[in-house]
């Protein structure tokens, strides 16, 4: 090999690495801060939006608390500034938290390996249904919070705690990033490089170790009611379709089909926009769903 390409090598390693954690970090919104949700600028959120109340009883109407999950590179707090606010005033016991901190990055979570970003979900769903009463609680996740969850509820026991999953874009076959992860083969040791640096992204690699394991012998687990609502103009979790579950008890639902004029990539439908808000509240209270429409962002 000339010398040179033994120079631009892993040059193109670091680069593809750069690409990968950019595209993601777009996709979550990620802030200046990004706190624990016992921090105080969480604080500051339970007093301003209303969520992670922990004094919060829930209602014969919402019987289940609602945690929301983060994406990749979020946080507790600027993931959900609108929808956790929305989902408090139809009266619902809100809460979010923080997982998958590396070690030495204090400004971005949901970098860590994604089972044991799963384990604090885990642990942060005992701490909600202890204080709430509840028995079950129900899960609500944008991109990576959509698909961790489904770990937690196959290997960790949350299938007997958790009444319904419902995602915005997950990537639950993988991000492709609009196929630039195929490009990984032609830069050899860009995947290790990314797997040993950010154990979180390199686990979100179609064909990684942690998806082959989280997807074998079925997407689903008896007992838990499946949501996921996509767009079709993904950026990230791409092509939409791969976001798609397959099992008995899922609702796959594309955004479009229910306003053709919504035009939320993978960053706004969980972030701002109301028509994937109101299906996620129909998902959460099945029984009183209305029908989404274009309209439903006046809801």
């Amino acid at each position: 090999m000339l010398p040179w390409k033994r120079v631009l090598r892993p040059l193109a390693a670091l680069l593809l690495t750069a690409a990968v954690a950019t595209v993601p970090a777009a996709t979550a919104a990620a802030a200046d801060t990004a706190p624990s949700w016992a921090s105080p600028r969480s604080s500051e959120a339970e007093s301003g939006g209303g969520w992670n109340d922990f004094s919060c009883k829930p209602s014969a109407a919402h019987p289940r608390p609602v945690v929301l999950v983060h994406g990749t590179l979020g946080n507790s707090v600027d993931n959900w500034l609108s929808l956790a606010p929305y989902l408090k005033d139809r009266g619902y016991c809100v809460y979010s938290l923080d997982y998958g901190q590396l070690t030495g990055v204090p400004l971005f979570y949901g970098l860590g390996p994604i089972d044991k970003s799963a384990e604090q979900l885990s642990a942060f769903v005992d701490k909600v249904l202890a204080a709430t009463g509840a028995a079950k609680a129900d899960l609500v996740g944008h991109s990576q919070g959509g698909m961790m969850p489904r770990y937690y509820l196959k290997f960790l026991g949350g299938a007997g705690k958790v009444n319904a999953l419902v995602g915005l874009a997950p990537d639950n076959h993988g991000a492709t990033l609009s196929g630039l992860t195929n490009l990984l083969p032609y830069f050899p040791g860009a995947s290790d490089l990314i797997k040993a640096t950010t154990p979180g992204l390199g686990d979100q690699i179609p064909g990684s170790d942690f998806l082959t394991r989280l997807n074998a012998g079925g997407d689903t687990v008896p007992g838990v009611h499946y949501t996921v609502i996509a767009t079709k103009y993904d950026e990230v979790a791409t092509p939409w379709q791969s976001q798609y579950l397959s099992g008995s008890d899922v609702h796959n639902v594309l955004l479009q089909d229910l306003c053709p004029l919504d035009l939320s990539e993978h960053v706004a439908i969980g972030l701002i926009d109301r028509i994937a808000f109101h299906e996620v509240a129909n998902a959460l209270d099945p029984p009183h769903a209305t029908a989404t429409t274009c309209a439903s962002v006046f809801s």
